[in-house]
């Protein structure tokens, strides 16, 4: 616009002084102009392509190759080896929508369905938008509202505390350790702490989150949920119940729909799903400030701390280093993984078994996964940096539970700070193997589990600016 004002000014001075001077000076900067547009434009379409959604029916899906994006082909071979060592079943990451890698394993095909686990919650935390946007109920009604008074145990002046908001955030004050964190039942679902007080991973309330929505709009979950998401975007798939569980079943390309669909802020190619963008962008983010890595069931990336369920320890960091910060992840039991990364407008989806079942929600594993597609997507720069320990792994003298000790080792590429401790399901330290200055090299630290009673316990190793968290069991 500059450009032309001043070819304006010069046009005029060439009429009035008739100066050859300005005429050639008003086609020369044009020229620049137009030149420099170009190469604009051709500069953006390079670096922002449109998104693209596969067709709703039929098995049509755009695919961009690896080498096509910049990507170090020679490395995908060994993404795969880790992926099949460690009992995968299907993998897949979009890229801008369209399907850079796709790999199944075994038997296991595209048309295959498997369960998402605690996956699905992230379903049911985007269904909610929806049914709060057409006012059939608001995220603070007391969940009394929709299940009725007595749906816990608790003292009816704390059970109307909870309202639905609270069993989106895993905030319900409702005692998770108890025998049967799934039973829904009242006699199952005791007062621990007001609602909004304390975080703790709890599936019972959360799965009472169906029977509020089929007593707020008068339809099955698996209705409401279909004509509201799965055939708007073309997803296959159902609700299973599965003792007091509520599991979502469909292939590995349904779920990479939905984290596309997710990755264009809740809009499907023209058909906008998700139309109140506050709650959205509240689902996506911080939702409360005890687990700043927790949304509405979405766990976050790049957060200054986390809590990891069963335990009542903040730790600090992020509870994947090797990912992109900006990730929000759906995460279910064994390995079911949905990430979606908007700053590379990627989207990454597993499914299938974990190599440690004792795991209720593998955060270490979805990290473990990034390690090696980042060496596949050697073009970005993005991934958060550290001098993180080549190699941490817990080696058992017995399979895990284990009894009494068993090795732990990792290798430090710089002199580092090492500590590891061991903590209990109440987040109390019950032992501290190592904490002192190491050099760099491989360390096989021996622990010696006999002093704690049978349980579930968790040890952090800390080496300069890396932080992992594991999980072991004693059992006596």
């Amino acid at each position: 616009m500059k450009s032309l004002v001043f070819c304006s000014l010069l046009a005029a001075a060439s009429h009035h002084a008739r100066s050859w001077f300005a005429t050639v000076s008003c086609n020369h900067i044009m020229r620049r102009t137009i030149i420099t547009t170009i190469l604009l434009v051709v500069s953006l379409r390079a670096t922002s392509q449109p998104l693209y959604f596969p067709p709703l029916t039929g098995t049509t899906w755009d695919t961009v190759s690896p080498a096509s994006l910049g990507w170090c082909t020679d490395r995908i071979d060994s993404l795969n080896n880790f992926l099949a060592a460690n009992r995968t079943k299907a993998f897949i990451v979009l890229k801008d929508g369209r399907i850079a890698l796709e790999q199944y394993f075994g038997s296991f095909t595209r048309d295959s369905l498997w369960y998402w686990a605690s996956a699905g919650k992230t379903l049911t935390a985007f269904l909610f938008g929806i049914a709060q946007h057409e006012g059939i109920l608001s995220l603070n009604d007391s969940t009394s509202r929709f299940l009725g008074p007595g749906w816990t145990s608790c003292p009816p002046n704390k059970e109307r505390l909870i309202t639905i908001v609270h069993q989106l955030t895993m905030t319900s004050g409702l005692r998770d350790l108890v025998p049967d964190p799934y039973c829904t039942l009242p006699s199952c679902l005791l007062y621990q702490a007001d609602a909004g007080t304390r975080w703790a991973y709890h599936n019972a309330p959360y799965t009472l989150l169906a029977n509020v929505v089929e007593n707020a709009s008068g339809q099955t979950y698996n209705q409401y949920f279909a004509a509201k998401i799965r055939n708007r975007i073309g997803m296959n798939g159902t609700w299973v119940r599965s003792g007091y569980n509520n599991v979502y079943v469909s292939t590995a390309r349904s779920a990479a729909r939905f984290g596309l669909l997710v990755l264009n802020n809740g809009i499907w190619n023209t058909d906008t799903l998700m139309r109140d963008t506050s709650y959205f962008r509240r689902m996506v983010n911080t939702s409360q400030n005890l687990n700043l890595s927790y949304g509405y069931l979405w766990w976050l990336n790049g957060k200054a701390s986390y809590m990891v369920p069963g335990l009542q320890v903040v730790f600090p960091g992020s509870w994947a280093p090797n990912a992109p910060r900006d990730m929000i992840a759906a995460l279910g039991k064994n390995g079911q993984f949905i990430n979606v990364v908007p700053s590379q407008r990627i989207v990454m989806v597993r499914m299938g078994e974990a190599p440690d079942s004792s795991y209720e929600v593998p955060l270490e594993f979805n990290n473990d996964i990034w390690r090696w597609l980042n060496a596949v997507i050697c073009n970005q720069t993005s991934v958060m940096e550290n001098s993180s320990p080549t190699e941490f792994t817990l080696e058992q003298n017995y399979p895990n539970p284990f009894n009494p000790s068993t090795t732990i080792r990792f290798q430090i590429p710089q002199a580092s700070s090492v500590t590891l401790k061991v903590f209990d399901v109440l987040g109390r330290e019950v032992a501290t193997p190592v904490n002192e200055p190491k050099a760099a090299g491989t360390y096989a630290i021996e622990f010696d589990a006999s002093s704690l009673a049978s349980g579930v316990y968790l040890y952090r190793l800390t080496a300069g600016s890396f932080l992992s968290t594991k999980r072991m069991v004693v059992l006596r």
